[in-house]
């Protein structure tokens, strides 16, 4: 499972050829979510509210680059880096 990008102690990784709908996954400390690029839902587990304050910042900044990597994971293509949030 790639690393694109992290920031502020996120992990954001995404994995080749996983189910739709597209999502990545955040990882901050103990705690991990599945995030759907289009809409922003947290589908599966959870993070702490800052975190996912930050996640959802960070999506809207780069959702193109994301779906760019959707497509290219599903192609098992190598992913881009994306930049972290500042």
């Amino acid at each position: 499972m790639p690393r694109i990008s992290e920031f502020y102690g996120i992990f954001i990784y995404m994995y080749f050829q996983d189910h739709g709908p597209a999502h990545f996954h955040a990882i901050y400390g103990e705690t991990e979510a599945q995030v759907e690029i289009e809409t922003g839902r947290f589908r599966r587990g959870r993070l702490p509210p800052s975190a996912q304050r930050l996640v959802l910042d960070w999506l809207r900044l780069h959702r193109i680059e994301l779906l760019d990597n959707w497509r290219r994971a599903q192609a098992g293509l190598p992913l881009n880096p994306i930049p972290p949030l500042e």
